[in-house]
């Protein structure tokens, strides 16, 4: 069981712990020396490395998504933690407890499940429930939607996190499908529910999670359209007008040309949806920022996702709470 973790980790301090492997490279110096460039993590987060003499042999054994053990300093680099690898090996089976380096939600999966089915369950549309508790319901599908992130860095990047993702989407199309009554729920439900399939092809996340052979070359768009169009034609007397506004609202959710989109959101629940996922993954990425142990008392660490950092605002009203408080106490 692993116990020293990158988010452990401080500035001259000597370790000697496992991590998982994320990228590995030889590159040059300046003069023209090579050295060893690695990109280590696990659960917590990941952590620049660097090997500078006899990595050869012990690095040539080692590829990306391979466990290894390391012994070394962390150093600070351009204002970044950086670990100079002294000792270098590949870790052993029986030294590795996978749950160490890969993050999870905190939800419990079973129950998000079931309650994203309920949701399918819910849709009125007989076509649209048909077709979304279809592809829901197939084991395949399922088991690997209880486990798939939502993306590699940008949110909700951790086992389960597509699933939290998804079912957080469905509640909040039937807040807003409460307060705007002229939306069709059930487009908003089908939609919040398929609009990310394509990401249990797109993502691999056996040891680290990143991009498929087949991802990096098509991306989830194309293969959730290609998955819901295939369950569309094993539907007998589906709408043709149907299948349309479907494929519309999925390949319209990023939004914009430059995010991604094959269209722009033509379609009034189209573009409702595209905030209400834009929202849901910012909302993440700030929750992640406002986390992390990194950082300071005052302000969250730098999110990458969202370009800058974020107030504590709990810490800077602090003082203006407490003032409240007291006047309260006193009137």
């Amino acid at each position: 069981m692993k116990t020293l973790f990158v988010s452990d980790l401080t500035t001259e301090q000597s370790i000697t712990t496992f991590f998982l492997v994320h990228a590995k490279e030889i590159r040059n110096t300046k003069e023209g020396k090579p050295y060893l460039r690695m990109e280590l993590g696990d659960r917590s987060g990941t952590l620049e490395a660097r090997m500078w003499t006899k990595f050869e042999l012990p690095a040539h054994d080692i590829a990306r998504d391979d466990f290894v053990k390391v012994e070394g300093r962390i150093e600070l680099y351009r204002d970044k933690p950086q670990l100079a690898i002294l000792q270098l090996r590949k870790a052993k089976p029986e030294e590795i407890e996978l749950g160490d380096y890969l993050p999870h939600t905190k939800e419990d999966v079973e129950k998000m499940y079931a309650d994203l089915l309920d949701y399918a369950g819910s849709i009125k549309n007989p076509w649209l429930q048909k077709l979304v508790l279809g592809i829901l319901s197939d084991p395949s599908i399922a088991t690997r939607f209880k486990k798939a992130p939502a993306a590699k860095t940008m949110h909700h990047a951790y086992l389960g996190g597509l699933l939290e993702h998804v079912v957080g989407l469905c509640g909040l199309a039937e807040l807003v499908a409460d307060h705007y009554p002229e939306l069709d729920l059930d487009l908003l439900l089908t939609v919040a529910s398929l609009h990310d399939v394509g990401k249990l092809d797109e993502l691999c996340y056996e040891r680290a999670i990143g991009y498929t052979t087949d991802g990096q070359l098509l991306g989830h768009i194309i293969m959730e359209l290609e998955t819901v169009l295939h369950a569309i034609d094993k539907i007998p007397g589906f709408p043709p007008e149907l299948k349309t506004v479907v494929q519309h609202l999925l390949i319209s959710h990023h939004g914009q040309y430059e995010f991604g989109s094959p269209k722009l959101p033509m379609i009034r629940e189209a573009l409702v949806f595209h905030y209400l996922d834009d929202l849901d993954s910012k909302m993440a990425a700030v929750r992640a920022a406002l986390a992390s142990e990194s950082g300071d008392d005052e302000w969250s660490a730098y999110s990458g996702a969202l370009q800058r950092k974020f107030l504590r605002l709990d810490h800077f009203l602090k003082g203006a709470n407490t003032a409240a408080e007291k006047a309260k106490q006193g009137a």
